[in-house]
């Protein structure tokens, strides 16, 4: 193993892997954004805003992610929308993760003992009341493990953006083993930070976890 190599290209590799934490941090707070829309038109009473939301989550989560953000940048021009690499590596895996949050959101809501909401109604709160001062407060922290566990796949996933010619941790590995043919060194330093950004994440989510656990 070259050590002395992967100590002269751990630099590039700290500057990259900022474009990593700095697309999944993005990416995930608009997924989030577009989850709870999502999530609202999957428990509305509206026929159309159930079925948009319904065909949304089973497109994208029926698709690879790679064929989506394909779609978005090199099919995108076709129909006027003309993105940078970056942005459309945001947009595009925000699109994609947000269809799993809505699912995860959804699932942590069902989960509530429907008692609860049974027992507010009979004291007067309307449905509009029950969902926000009942339902979310308990379904919130059913939400924190499984929210927890999408952001680290869409950290790992974001390895995906390379193909679009994003600067990020990946592409930067693909590019320094075409110049100097050791691929186990420069892969064990991208892993290494990939590792480090996925347990950092984990112990935030374990934190949460523990912190909303109930007492």
């Amino acid at each position: 193993m070259d050590l002395a190599l992967m100590q002269r290209v751990l630099p590039f590799f700290l500057e990259a892997a900022w474009v990593t934490l700095s697309i999944s941090v993005l990416a995930i707070l608009l997924g989030f954004c577009i989850a709870v829309i999502l999530v609202a038109g999957r428990l509305s009473d509206f026929f159309v805003a159930r079925w948009f939301s319904r065909a949304y989550v089973s497109v994208f989560r029926g698709t690879p992610c790679l064929v989506q953000l394909f779609v978005l940048y090199f099919g995108g021009p076709q129909i006027g929308l003309e993105l940078e690499p970056y942005s459309a590596g945001v947009i595009g895996l925000a699109l994609n993760i947000g269809a799993y949050m809505a699912e995860s959101i959804r699932g942590a809501i069902i989960n509530v003992d429907r008692g609860q909401a049974e027992a507010a109604r009979s004291i007067g709160f309307g449905r509009a009341q029950t969902l926000w001062l009942v339902t979310l407060p308990q379904a919130a922290r059913l939400m924190i493990r499984p929210l927890g566990v999408n952001a680290v796949a869409l950290i790992k996933g974001s390895a995906l953006v390379s193909t679009i010619s994003v600067i990020e941790l990946t592409y930067t590995a693909q590019r320094f083993i075409s110049s100097t043919y050791k691929p186990f060194e420069i892969f064990t330093v991208s892993a290494a930070i990939y590792i480090v950004m996925v347990y950092a994440v984990r112990f935030l989510v374990d934190r949460l976890d523990l912190h909303f656990a109930p007492r």
